[in-house]
């Protein structure tokens, strides 16, 4: 016995059901009935039926059950991850912003103020340093855009090929993976001017010339 399931309204599309709905509509009313016109037998059998088919619709909702918690445990494992990937830099970066606050509160020289921001640098550079956070060679360096953003152009006879003269802003990789692309100027190769035409002279002239210098 086939028992066709029932058939979907004009405009409805595949999946706007809850799998709940859907498997409870597996084992309704009228598919029992049909089961029966079409020959499933006795009462008894007709509730043998209905006691498999709801048995089925009980394994399957546990089934959908246990795949939404282990669809919710991934996202909480996802999340938890990200957390602790990022959160091993920001506490070391905590550090520099400590050092950042105490400068801005320190009584100091302008000399002793510039000392102590150049100390801060340093340290946020060891810090991206060992987290694999390299800076982008750019000064004089042939330009590659998939390294550099070129925002400005100019001609030049002092290069051969696009070169980078002047770096904007710097550009990082982290393991070989562009975090962000350096902002620069880029010198282009001068088109090569056309050579002078050849000067024609007048019949003669040349005749007269060696006369000239002849009689000298």
């Amino acid at each position: 016995m086939t028992v066709e399931p029932k058939e979907r309204p004009e405009g409805q599309v595949a999946g706007q059901d809850s799998p709940e709905a859907e498997v409870r509509a597996a084992a309704d009313d009228e598919s029992l009935d049909a089961a029966v016109e079409e020959g499933v037998g006795t009462p008894d059998a007709l509730e043998q039926l209905r006691d498999e088919l709801t048995a089925t619709q009980d394994r399957l909702l546990r089934a959908l059950a246990d795949l939404d918690n282990q669809r919710k445990r991934m996202d909480r494992e996802r999340q938890q991850l990200r957390t602790s990937y990022v959160s091993a830099p920001l506490r070391e970066f905590l550090n520099v912003v400590d050092n950042l606050d105490r400068a801005l509160q320190a009584e100091a020289s302008a000399d002793d103020f510039r000392a102590g921001v150049e100390m801060i640098r340093r340290q946020m550079t060891d810090l991206l340093r060992r987290f694999d956070v390299e800076p982008v060679e750019s000064l004089d360096a042939a330009f590659d855009p998939n390294l550099h953003e070129a925002v400005a152009r100019e001609e030049s006879t002092d290069v051969d090929q696009p070169t980078v003269v002047q770096e904007l802003q710097k550009g990082y990789t982290m393991r070989s993976t562009l975090l962000r692309a350096a902002m620069v100027r880029v010198a282009m190769p001068a088109p090569a001017s056309a050579p002078p035409d050849e000067v024609e002279t007048p019949d003669g002239a040349g005749a007269e010339s060696d006369a000239a210098a002849g009689g000298g």
